[in-house]
């Protein structure tokens, strides 16, 4: 029997953000995106350090958090942006998608932030949401803004090692989470709105050619947001609403992380040490969940290359 019913996997709470950090309030961001709630934060972007520390951005305030192996918060950086996801690249330095301002990188040790890429062509970007990079230094991320099944042309581009930047789609509805498979000829879009993982064949030439789905989701309140990968070439996807999907390299279910009620999981990362352990943001709630995984995590393309 080709499919099987999906192993489930329970995760458990891992730290909250501390009450001293949380002001309720409305901002632009939030009137766009939370229907005008007050909100004190909504946190994304999980990524770990080469100490195995793990840190997470906060949207609408600008924030970047900073968590201890024991569930302790520090404010790392703060800035005027809407950080969106992060990478911490193999030489140290945090790499930012930002709504508002593009991609941005933050030196580790002033903590103060380069506004590397604001525009391209002298156009400002739709809305920067997720982004990775491959082993041969190149940034892939996606353009999402407020586009939708309504307006399906969300971007995903690619910055190479010399900064020489290309657009390789402009037809997604509402690219969110990012990530290669394990031969790095093929980048997988969560295509949220159009409720899909998209497949982005790389040809030698950089561009992509022959775009398809790879896995047609259904169900969940608002589609697939983050991606991971793991070692055997599976796809991880949080579902929001659902939990976490994991997907072998074909791309059959194969185990269900469980999402407790009322949990928005977003986005997820795998941590250090022997990388089984998934972290699980959600967003709404400001918690990080954990759970354990039967197939560790890839390191091939993170920061702990040398």
């Amino acid at each position: 029997m080709i499919f099987n019913l999906p192993e489930t996997i329970d995760a458990s709470l891992f730290t909250t953000l501390p009450a001293h950090f949380r002001v309720a309030e409305t901002s632009t961001w939030s009137l766009a995106n939370m229907g005008g709630r007050a909100i004190d934060s909504f946190l994304e972007g999980p990524s770990f350090d080469r100490n195995g520390q793990l840190h997470v951005v906060d949207i609408p305030n600008g924030r970047i958090f900073r968590i201890s192996e024991d569930g302790g918060w520090e404010l790392f950086a703060q800035y005027d942006g809407w950080p969106n996801g992060l990478k911490i690249h193999r030489d140290g330095d945090f790499y930012v998608a930002d709504y508002r301002r593009g991609i941005v990188r933050i030196d580790p040790t002033t903590r103060e932030p380069e506004f590397l890429l604001e525009t391209r062509d002298s156009e400002g970007f739709k809305g920067c949401n997720d982004l990775f990079f491959t082993s041969d230094g190149a940034l892939y991320f996606t353009d999402q803004g407020q586009t939708g099944l309504h307006d399906p042309t969300g971007r995903v581009f690619r910055m190479d090692a010399e900064g020489r930047l290309a657009m390789l789609v402009a037809t997604v509805p509402s690219p969110n989470g990012i990530v290669a498979n394990l031969a790095q000829d093929q980048i997988f879009v969560a295509a949220t709105r159009g409720n899909a993982i998209w497949r982005l064949p790389l040809l030698k030439e950089g561009q992509v050619s022959k775009v398809g789905l790879f896995i047609q989701l259904s169900g969940g309140i608002a589609g697939p947001d983050g991606l991971a990968l793991d070692a055997e070439g599976g796809v991880l996807v949080c579902q929001v609403g659902l939990g976490v999907l994991r997907y072998d390299a074909l791309g059959l279910l194969t185990h269900v992380v469980r999402s407790p009620a009322g949990v928005l999981w977003t986005n997820l990362a795998f941590g250090t040490g022997d990388h089984h352990r998934l972290f699980l943001v959600d967003s709404v709630g400001a918690n990080i969940h954990t759970a354990t995984m039967p197939v560790p995590g890839t390191v091939l393309f993170s920061h702990l290359l040398t």
